[in-house]
């Protein structure tokens, strides 16, 4: 079996990383391919690299541009799933929540604390407080702290003291407990990151057309590099298929059909300015089909989800003016003062995997995951939920090496932390005195310790060298263009769509979308990405034209609508050399 050789490391994943990666590739067999570079694809990866094998990871697109960068953003157990007494992944979700926070990635993953608001005095404090102590007893049972204080039961005075902007009349009292959050796209491209420090030959922007077989073995795949247009074959001993909501696509094409089926359903989210209402907490709203968060992020809120069938384009769900009301209507059932569609800075909506039956009915399942060997040579992970990607991709790795030659170490990913992790702690408590050395304003190094931990130095040390680079984006204070270069340079971005909508949230947070930050961005990028003018303006047009498909398919009615305008703004281009 071939093993990875030890080699000097490296924690950039920028361009020249790329193009070693195909070298690689394309010459030689791995043990384990990847395809699908999103949270369980990603985590797949390290969790085979880690094991000793030599491995390669594919993305059609950006890391983590599907699912994996529209979610709720919440690292949680799922407190809604005690209801369906499915006690099993709750208690694994908490379990995993608890590694995120304190051991994987602590620079990446806050608590964070809710709210839950009472309309019955007894019967439903005693029935949700229940369910709320079963959740804090699962949240210690696995031998560890859980890193989030435990709930606590409020009288309306003094919820309405934590929230004063809740109606007088939308409560008789609540009940707070602690999840946690996380910036999904940031995490994700972070997963590829510490992937390919520790081995694995990823490469994004490369699409998988076609298996190689050999009899009814698969034995690797037919590539197409879209940034270059060249075409080549990956040959491995397994090959993973993590690609969610494209799990059939990618299966119809070995030409079997699968032991279960991937149906997408869309949810929606609102991102709200923080100050058009006061409150200290985020909030769980119950409503007629499932639950509706209300999330503190930053300067803002995330309001979400809906959850409705979608069968049209994958790569782009378009949130329509139905979802928005829809959203807007359930929150402003409990606000004393309501929000309006101009409170709106930002519309994202993503597609969840959920596992299906032959009937094409929603399975009871469908939060959970399935590992199957679908043909030999290629396993098939779907299904789950963000939190227990770690453990999806222990399985499907399980699953891959059980058909491989010889003994292969078991998972290790338990211990191993996000490069950033390390010494996060001592670098945040630091955090004063880093902001006086480089003259950058406290709350900037908070928030770069927040998103990059003790890489930090590294964005501080672009900084340095060029003072400019420390100046905030235009029309998004929040992030400097420092970033934009990092993310260039070490964190995998090719595009200015990478960047404004994923390394950074610039395309949800920012009112204009990121209009105003497009020019300067793309221009930092193509110092070093080597584009010239015509691809400079090229890029920052394909994103204005994004912007503008989605505000406008977000006035549609219905979904149809919806996807037929926001696929006017065309998908990132091949760009010929």
């Amino acid at each position: 079996m071939a093993r990875s050789r030890t080699v000097s490391r490296s924690s950039k994943l920028g361009p020249e990383e790329r193009v070693a990666a195909i070298d690689s590739l394309r010459s030689k067999e791995l043990d384990i391919l990847v395809v699908g570079g999103g949270i369980v694809g990603a985590g797949s990866a390290l969790d085979a690299v880690t094991r000793g094998l030599s491995v390669g990871l594919l993305e059609a697109r950006d890391w983590s541009s599907g699912t994996s960068s529209r979610s709720s953003k919440l690292v949680h157990g799922g407190i809604r799933y005690l209801e369906q007494l499915d006690f099993r992944l709750v208690r694994e979700a908490l379990m995993e929540r608890g590694l995120l926070l304190q051991r994987i990635a602590p620079h990446l993953v806050k608590p964070v604390r809710f709210l839950y608001p009472l309309k019955k005095r007894v019967i439903e404090r005693l029935y949700i407080g229940a369910g709320m102590l079963l959740y804090d007893i699962f949240s210690w049972s696995g031998g560890r702290p859980p890193g989030v204080p435990h709930h606590r039961h409020l009288t309306k005075r003094q919820v309405l003291r934590a929230i004063p902007s809740l109606a007088n009349d939308a409560l008789v009292g609540g009940i707070t407990y602690y999840d946690a959050q996380v910036d999904d796209a940031r995490y994700g491209s972070s997963l590829v990151r510490t992937a390919s420090f520790y081995g694995v030959h990823a490469a994004s922007r490369v699409r998988v057309e076609g298996f190689l077989k050999v009899g009814e073995r698969v034995v690797g795949v037919k590539a197409h590099d879209l940034q270059t247009d060249e075409r080549f074959e990956v040959r491995a001993r397994q090959v993973v298929n993590a690609t969610g909501v494209w799990t059939d696509d990618t299966q119809s094409m070995v030409g079997e059909r699968g032991q279960f089926k991937v149906r997408a359903s869309k949810g929606v989210h609102l991102v709200v300015p923080r100050d058009r209402f006061q409150s200290n907490t985020g909030l769980l709203l119950r409503t007629e089909k499932s639950v509706l968060f209300v999330i503190p992020w930053g300067r803002h809120w995330l309001i979400g989800t809906t959850d409705t069938d979608w069968n049209l384009d994958k790569a782009h769900p378009a949130a329509t003016a139905a979802d928005i009301d829809y959203i807007l209507e359930r929150v402003n059932s409990v606000l004393a003062v309501p929000l309006t569609r101009e409170d709106v800075e930002g519309v994202y909506a993503g597609l969840r995997p959920l596992l299906a039956g032959e009937s094409d009915q929603t399975s009871k399942l469908s939060r959970e995951h399935l590992v199957a060997h679908s043909v030999p040579g290629l396993v098939v992970v779907a299904g789950g939920k963000w939190t227990t990607y770690r453990i999806m991709a222990k399985d499907a790795i399980d699953e891959a090496v059980a058909a491989l030659d010889g003994k292969v170490p078991p998972s290790v990913t338990e211990d191993i932390s996000l490069l950033g992790a390390e010494g996060y702690s001592a670098a945040w408590n630091r955090r004063g005195k880093i902001a006086r050395a480089f003259g950058v304003h406290r709350v900037r190094i908070e928030h770069l310790l927040n998103r990059f931990g003790t890489l930090t130095d590294e964005i501080l040390d672009l900084i340095r060298e060029r003072p400019e680079l420390g100046e905030p984006l235009p029309g998004a204070d929040d992030y400097i263009g420092a970033e934009v270069v990092y993310a260039a340079s070490h964190e995998g971005a090719l595009h200015l769509e990478d960047v404004l909508a994923r390394r950074t949230r610039i395309s949800i947070e920012a009112w204009d979308r990121g209009v105003s930050a497009a020019p300067v961005a793309a221009s930092l990028m193509a110092g070093v990405l080597g584009w010239d003018d015509e691809r400079e303006q090229s890029e920052v047009a394909h994103y204005l034209k994004r912007v503008a498909a989605e505000i406008a398919s977000q006035r549609q009615p219905d979904d149809e609508s919806a996807d037929r305008v926001r696929l006017e703004a065309p998908d990132v281009a091949v760009v010929p050399r």
